[in-house]
This record gives C-alpha cells, sequence and structure tokens, in this order.
C-alpha cells in the first residue's frame, strides 16, 4: 500500500473507553450511557474529525452476571440511535450493526434504507451472524457457522434485491400530469430460497443513486469468503501486523475469486489506543483499567477457546506449543480461539503474560499504549506494509484518551498526508470511495 494513499477511519459507539475500571472514573459520564445526548456529543467530535463513520456494535443478548463488574454489551438499538444522531449530524457516515441470524430481511432493508432517508445518504449495514441470543429468539441452539453464513448470503442478496425493486429513479412527483411514480420501475423480487421467501417489492424508494455500503467481519475461511463476495469494508482483529498482512491479502484473493476488484473491499483492523502524555503515562492507565479483571474468568476463556486449563500452572511457566490440546469441537469463536492459539505457538509466553494479551483480554486487537507519537509511527508502519486500508478506533482507559484520538491522533495523520483534511463527498459511500 501506498503511503500516499488515504486511510479510512471508523470509530465504535461503543464507549471501549469505560471498558474494564475506567468507567468508575469521575469524568466517564456513565450515568447517561443510555442517552442519546452521549452518542451524540460522540459523532459529533468524530464528525469534526472528518471521519469515515461511526458505527454501533450490537449483541441481541445480555449476561446478567457480568452487569456487576461493567455496562458490557448492554446498549440502546443501533438503527433507532443512529437514527437521532443523523438529525443532528451532517457528513458522518452512520453504520449500523444488524444480525442476519434472528431477524427477517424485509425488516431490514426497510430500516436501513430508513436510516439512509433520514441522514441523507448516510447509512450502512454492518452484517453479523452473532455468536449468541439464539433463546432469545426460539432457537435452542446457534446454527453452525457454515448454516449461519449461507443464511447471511441469502439474506444479504434478499435485502439487496429489495433496495432495488423501488428504484429512485422511479420517483417522477409530476404535481401536474398526477404522476407520482414510474410503477413500471417498481417490480417484485419474487425470491424462492433455502432460508427465505420474499416476494416484494420494498414499500420504500431508494434514497438516491448511491449504494448503502456492506460492512463485514468475517474471520473463519467461512466468513472470509462472504465478507470478500459482499462487503464494501471488512473489520478485523488483527493482534499485529503480520496477522493483517496475512488477513488482507487473503481478503483482497478471495475478493478477486468472486469476479470483484481487490480494491473493491477497504481491510480496517480494530486499534485499541490507550493514549496519554507519556508512555508511563499511558502504561498506569492500561494498567489501573485492568486492575480487577478476574482472573479465573480470563483462565476460564482460555480453556473455553483452546481447552488448555491454565488454573493450577504457576504465573512464570511457559506455555509452548506443545501443551495445546487439540481444538474444542465446539468453541463458540473459531476465530479468537486461533488468534490464542497463534500467539502461542508465536511467543511462548507465560501464563502472567498470556493473561494481559489482548487475544485473552479484549478481541484480539491490534493495540497501541502509549503516546499520539507511538501511535502515529505504528499506522505509518501497518500502511505502508499493506497490513491495512484502514482502522477502527478503539480508545481505552479514559475520556481523555478518546478525545486524544479524535483531537490530535486524527489531526496529526492529516498532516502526514494520511488521511483527509476535509470530507470531499456528503454520503458514507463516498467516503469510502476518498
Amino acid at each position: 500500500m501506498s503511503i500516499g494513499k488515504k486511510l479510512h477511519i471508523g470509530m465504535s459507539l461503543a464507549p471501549t473507553w469505560l471498558s474494564g475500571d475506567a468507567w468508575r472514573r469521575a469524568d466517564s459520564d456513565v450515568e447517561h450511557l443510555y442517552s442519546s445526548e452521549f452518542y451524540i456529543d460522540l459523532a459529533k467530535r468524530a464528525e469534526a474529525a472528518k471521519l469515515d463513520f461511526v458505527f454501533r456494535p450490537d449483541a441481541l443478548f445480555l449476561n446478567a452476571a457480568a452487569v456487576e463488574d461493567g455496562p458490557g454489551f448492554a446498549s440502546l438499538d443501533p438503527t433507532i440511535l443512529l437514527a437521532s444522531i443523523a438529525r443532528e449530524t451532517s457528513r458522518i457516515g452512520l453504520l449500523s450493526t444488524v444480525s442476519t441470524t434472528f431477524y427477517p430481511p424485509y425488516v431490514v432493508a426497510r430500516q436501513i434504507q430508513s436510516l439512509n432517508w433520514i441522514s441523507n445518504g448516510r447509512a450502512g449495514w454492518n452484517i453479523v451472524t452473532a455468536l449468541d441470543g439464539n433463546e432469545n429468539f426460539g432457537l435452542s441452539a446457534m446454527p453452525s457457522a457454515q448454516e449461519r453464513y449461507e443464511r447471511a448470503a441469502e439474506f444479504a442478496k434478499v435485502v439487496g434485491l429489495l433496495w432495488e425493486s423501488y428504484p429512485h429513479a422511479a420517483l417522477k412527483v409530476q404535481r401536474e400530469g398526477a404522476h407520482y411514480a414510474d410503477p413500471s420501475l417498481v417490480k417484485p423480487i419474487n425470491h424462492q430460497g433455502t432460508h427465505f421467501s420474499v416476494k416484494g417489492p420494498l414499500n420504500l424508494p431508494a434514497c438516491g443513486e448511491i449504494p448503502i455500503p456492506l460492512i463485514q467481519a468475517g474471520a473463519s475461511p467461512a466468513g472470509r469468503d462472504f465478507a470478500a463476495s459482499v462487503a464494501d469494508a471488512v473489520f478485523l482483529s488483527a493482534p499485529d501486523k503480520e496477522a493483517g498482512i496475512e488477513q488482507r491479502k487473503d481478503l483482497r484473493a478471495r475478493a478477486e475469486a468472486h469476479g470483484r476488484k481487490a480494491d473493491d473491499i477497504r481491510i480496517l483492523p480494530g486499534l485499541s489506543l490507550y493514549l496519554a502524555s507519556s508512555r508511563a503515562q499511558a502504561l498506569d492507565l492500561f494498567a489501573e483499567t485492568h486492575a480487577r479483571l478476574d482472573k479465573a474468568r480470563k483462565i476460564a476463556s482460555i480453556r473455553e477457546m483452546t481447552g488448555l486449563d491454565l488454573s493450577q500452572w504457576p504465573t512464570d511457566r511457559r506455555i509452548r506449543l506443545a501443551d495445546l490440546p487439540p481444538p474444542p469441537p465446539n468453541v463458540r469463536s473459531r476465530t479468537h480461539s486461533d488468534l490464542l492459539r497463534r500467539v502461542i505457538s508465536r511467543e511462548e509466553p507465560t501464563v502472567a503474560e498470556l493473561l494481559m494479551r489482548p487475544e485473552v483480554i479484549g478481541s484480539a486487537h491490534w493495540q497501541v499504549i502509549g503516546k499520539v507519537d507511538d501511535a502515529i509511527e505504528q499506522i505509518k508502519d501497518w500502511a505502508v506494509s499493506g497490513a491495512m486500508d484502514g482502522f477502527i478506533a478503539l480508545p481505552g482507559g479514559a475520556v481523555s484518551s478518546m478525545r486524544l484520538v479524535l483531537e490530535e491522533l486524527a489531526p496529526r495523520l492529516v498532516e502526514e498526508g494520511l488521511f483527509r483534511e476535509e470530507y470531499s463527498g456528503a454520503t458514507f459511500a463516498d467516503h469510502l470511495r476518498d
């Protein structure tokens, strides 16, 4: 990747800077976590920094035991939240997360197109298949990964057909001739598939001619193949540059195998940023944030992902590839399991070191703990090395870290020639084409 190519940057509206013990800080504003004003303020700050988009991750279940230590995945509905943000912003993309496992495609097509109208073309759809929540939707067990992605592929196809079924060109709005729309252009889709039967057309016209961006986070072989077939951008869990390079190369090759151009998809790893005015302060911030993390819970997570029980191991003992049993057959996330096994194979960490790795305490994201200068250097390195086309900013530790990302890191990237100084277009799709 050329250093001259501008990066694409999004930011999660899930307040990652309130994770761990950070929500307990006096300036966290955690009391307003379920207020739209909390997120409107964030979106305005992100728009001032000229980010491509903001998005809200989503989960359709609640781990009741986890709420004692923090808010976890409890959240407002993403599409409703983004509709409120749309009225208070004008340029930034608004990416809603909606599962293909639990919702019908007609409802999703209508919701996302409605958000597109409300935001004047700034809506996007983060396509997820979900890992939990089946019992909230009448399913005794989650479908297999293969089944979920097969359903997702058909689901995305149906949604796309519904968006095309009532094209913007059909709108005429000719008062004098009493000709509101051209019915010959509005057609049913008559879809009959393995998972869905949908007649159509959608009861809402398309908002303009510019397509709605599709985002996906597939990392397993089935997930990568699905992402490469439909996505305009792909979110990654890449704890190091080599993982980013491998995944980007693979996804671009898969896109070409689907008849697309490699540059049709942008690869955006998550970037966890614990930033402060000095490296020592950043390290302290990271340590304070994770000081009360439950060791037993982390060991249980490692056991679930790898089958290795470390509960009786001394903290200074190194873990080697030979210590790992065969992968569990029904692991919850094969992607995170593979990344955890990878770090053990590559680094042979001690138990204490492993318990603080992002593969264990986070979502296996690339991590920078330091000053804004440190983040700039790593971002430049990843960009030049072809490990990414941009990133998802995941500030950590404190509100101050989030503000450093938006108020210092983003402007510095502009100075380095790596990020836009101004928006060149008005829609989400425009930003991805910059």
